[in-house]
């Protein structure tokens, strides 16, 4: 596992979407046919670098063309336009400020959806068409948690059905006008597996509330209860953080990857 250790939220945002246009554009310079294929998440995490991206896009640096998006998760119940789908988010915050996205190429989970199981499937074998994604974000909870499998979440789960927990209808419920009771009860969400079987993932970690998290991520061992640490099981697995979710990994740990990534650019 990779952990690149950044000042602060924006510095990390504009790491992380550096790090996306260079996979993109090597890519597409390698001659490669398929498209390239990412993997996207929704919350606050993202927004920065949604922002760094889309104006490298509509500056002619980068081309969105020949990438094909895939979203991890989905509210069950909530139609396209309600401004609390992720539909929504997604086109508010990105799609919609790409000038070349081809939306035929904009995968998200359907929430309105009359048979979840049978959605959740034919997800998993349109993201096999394509050869697997090649970068999946991801940003995690304050319990560890990514998309929403949350914690004992099996670590080979595939895309599914996930009843959510009630704290994550409180977290959530700053969305919903503060009633965790309008947060709807469950969502469609990739699975560990899911994520794992891509080429490489890269986590976003920022603010002190994360920072328990974190430590676990990084330190602890494996577990259901941290779902986000299968990643120590993955290749090619990046955290990218900002130094207030740093505060409770230990001195040694802090200090050995800043000296790797110095390294890296030396």
């Amino acid at each position: 596992m990779r952990v690149v250790i950044q000042d602060d939220y924006e510095k990390m945002s504009d790491w992380a979407a550096d790090h996306i246009a260079g996979k993109i554009r090597a890519h597409v310079e390698s001659g490669e046919t398929r498209p390239f294929v990412l993997g996207l998440p929704t919350g606050s995490s993202p927004i920065g670098v949604y922002k760094r991206l889309a104006a490298m896009n509509q500056a002619g640096e980068l081309s969105f063309k020949n990438v094909v998006t895939f979203n991890m998760d989905e509210y069950l119940g909530l139609p396209h336009e309600h401004d609390q789908s992720y539909w929504y988010f997604m086109h508010d915050n990105f799609f919609d400020h790409l000038v070349d996205m081809d939306p035929d190429n904009i995968n998200i989970l359907n929430g309105m959806t009359d048979d979840p199981e049978k959605e959740c499937a034919m997800y998993e074998e349109k993201i096999r068409s394509y050869g697997g994604i090649d970068l999946f974000m991801g940003g995690i909870g304050c319990d560890g948690h990514l998309a929403f499998n949350e914690p004992y979440t099996s670590l080979t789960s595939r895309t599914g059905v996930r009843d959510l927990t009630t704290d994550t209808r409180i977290v959530n419920s700053r969305f919903f006008g503060g009633d965790p009771e309008k947060v709807p009860a469950q969502a469609l969400s990739v699975g560990i597996g899911t994520v794992t079987d891509s080429k490489e993932v890269l986590v976003l970690i920022s603010g002190h509330n994360k920072a328990t998290a974190l430590a676990h991520v990084v330190e602890g061992g494996v577990s259901q209860k941290w779902t986000c640490s299968a990643l120590q099981m993955h290749n090619d697995a990046i955290i990218c953080c900002d130094e207030a979710a740093c505060g409770e990994l230990t001195v040694d740990t802090y200090k050995y990857f800043l000296d790797i990534e110095r390294k890296e650019r030396l």
